[in-house]
């Protein structure tokens, strides 16, 4: 006849291997449910670091088109390239995603700009945001529609308002922005836009 005493001794045994193995499992779950979470913190730190970067890069935007618009010093030198506005009359090389390599080479970038007019947005002292503009014709001089790329004389359904006849805009040569956000932790990031002048 087996003794009580050592049944029970013997299935405490077997319940404290059973209890250290469920708080391995615990303790592992733990680990990773902490790291999933920093991750998550991190990824989501680091989508609202860019997403304030892009929206610091809005200002080079704002900046240019101003510029063009209220008939600035470039306005009137369009057809020569003008180092001193960041500005070139012919279209920059790119890599393969379309962004100038003057932006992606301080030497490059030399050639192109002036860091002078690199913009320090105010309380942002981290944030640095540079640009360039090209024209998009293949040679400098007066642009023309085989030289330059140029907007639609007539896009489809003209500009009329509505029960009024197509209003036919005139060809304007198409000029584009491209600008770097340089941010802390070494973050960038790039935007561009094109847009036109009329008569130019």
């Amino acid at each position: 006849m087996r003794n009580p005493m050592q049944l029970r001794s013997r299935q405490a045994g077997v319940v404290l291997i059973f209890s250290l193995i469920i708080l391995l499992i615990l303790l592992i779950g733990a680990v990773a449910l902490m790291r999933s979470m920093n991750t998550s913190l991190l990824t989501a730190g680091n989508l609202a670091f860019r997403r304030d970067l892009v929206n610091q890069g809005e200002q080079a935007v704002s900046t240019v088109i101003n510029e063009f618009k209220t008939g600035g010093a470039m306005v009137g030198a369009t057809t020569a390239n003008n180092q001193a506005l960041n500005y070139s009359a012919t279209i920059l090389a790119t890599n393969k995603q379309g962004v100038p390599r003057a932006l992606l080479n301080n030497t490059t970038f030399g050639t192109v700009g002036t860091s002078s007019n690199d913009i320090t947005p105010a309380n942002y002292p981290d944030v640095t945001i540079r640009y360039v503009i090209d024209r998009l014709c293949s040679a400098t001089g007066s642009a023309s529609s085989v030289l330059c790329a140029q907007s639609l004389a007539n896009p489809p359904g003209g500009t009329g308002g509505t029960g009024a006849p197509p209003v036919t805009p005139p060809s304007s040569t198409v000029y584009r922005l491209s600008v770097r956000v340089s941010g802390a932790r070494n973050t960038q990031v790039f935007l561009q836009t094109t847009f036109t002048m009329p008569g130019s």
